[in-house]
């Protein structure tokens, strides 16, 4: 295996359909090692240590989201959420646990392959020019570690939450629409109906200490987007 080839973990227990996908994956390039059990999913990344997770809700032994939960904070490479329900309930709880994108079961191989793709080519496509750290009051982030802290305190942030908040925080002062921030952050065209902005916008309010009735640090500016406020920290 080349030390560039991509490690995804593949924690699925859908026998047959795990084998496919990770047959299909394998010949695309990328090294797969699969997990049926829930409960052995967590020790499988500690060994295995991927670069990508693509984690099915619905397992047994332990369910999906909480092994998001639990991966999470010691993550902070990308998480795929497989679900069998076009439910918004399951997709908002996967985006609200930490992972960065969720897909519908069943799913095409291509599309599947086209989501990891685009998911790792936002961790690999850093520039050397964006590299430098912003500071905004307390607020730090740190593009070249994926951190985010405020007031001295790490904050724990998935992959997209961490490209939100430097998104928004490059544009203070600039409202971005939904359309705009979906654009970049996924790299595909915003369907209309996706709700990953909003849950995420509503996650990083929680998680950076605004206010969620009444925000004063990233506003709602209704009709138009969202707007960073420089002078809130």
């Amino acid at each position: 295996m080349s030390k560039d080839t991509k490690k995804i973990l593949l924690i699925e227990d859908d026998l047959k359909l795990a084998q496919l996908t990770a047959q299909y994956l394998n010949n695309s390039g990328f090294k797969v090692l699969v997990e049926h059990d829930g409960a052995k999913a967590v020790d499988k990344f500690n060994h295995f240590q991927p670069d990508l997770i693509i984690l099915d809700i619905m397992l047994p032994n332990k369910d999906g989201l909480t092994i998001c939960k639990e991966i999470r904070p010691v993550f902070n490479g990308p998480i795929l959420m497989l679900t069998a329900r076009n439910e918004d309930f399951d997709q908002v709880l996967g985006l609200e646990f930490g992972a960065d994108d969720y897909v519908i079961k069943p799913v095409e191989p291509r599309v599947l392959l086209a989501r990891v793709n685009a998911l790792l080519r936002r961790i690999q496509t850093q520039q050397p020019q964006q590299q430098e750290k912003l500071e905004v009051g307390g607020l730090l982030i740190d593009p070249i570690s994926r951190t985010v802290s405020l007031d001295n305190q790490q904050i724990t942030v998935s992959s997209h939450e961490f490209e939100l908040i430097l998104l928004l925080a490059k544009n203070a002062g600039t409202i971005l629409s939904r359309d705009e921030l979906f654009n970049k952050l996924y790299n595909r065209s915003y369907d209309g109906l996706d709700r990953s902005i909003d849950v995420r916008i509503s996650q990083v309010r929680k998680k950076l200490g605004d206010d969620s009735e009444e925000p004063f640090k990233i506003k709602t500016i209704w009709g138009k987007g969202y707007l960073f406020i420089p002078d809130a920290w």
